[in-house]
């Protein structure tokens, strides 16, 4: 499942990333989001979903939200 599928308020880990741009990945990886983090997705939104990873709170667009699978 992917963060769109996600029910809200409830934790989750990071299975993978699908995407095969490396910058598309290091922005991820800068933000705490990589493969065995956990995630949690705070509010769904129309244009995608507010999520906490670690201590912090960020919105992730639709595009990157599918790209994130979860489980």
């Amino acid at each position: 499942m992917n963060l769109k599928q996600a029910i809200e308020g409830k934790e989750y880990a990071i299975l993978d990333i699908q995407t095969n741009d490396e910058e598309f990945n290091a922005f991820l990886f800068s933000l705490g989001c990589y493969a065995g983090e956990k995630i949690t997705v705070v509010s769904q939104q129309r244009k995608g979903c507010m999520v906490a990873i670690k201590d912090s709170r960020y919105h992730i667009d639709q595009q990157l939200a599918q790209a994130i699978l979860i489980g």
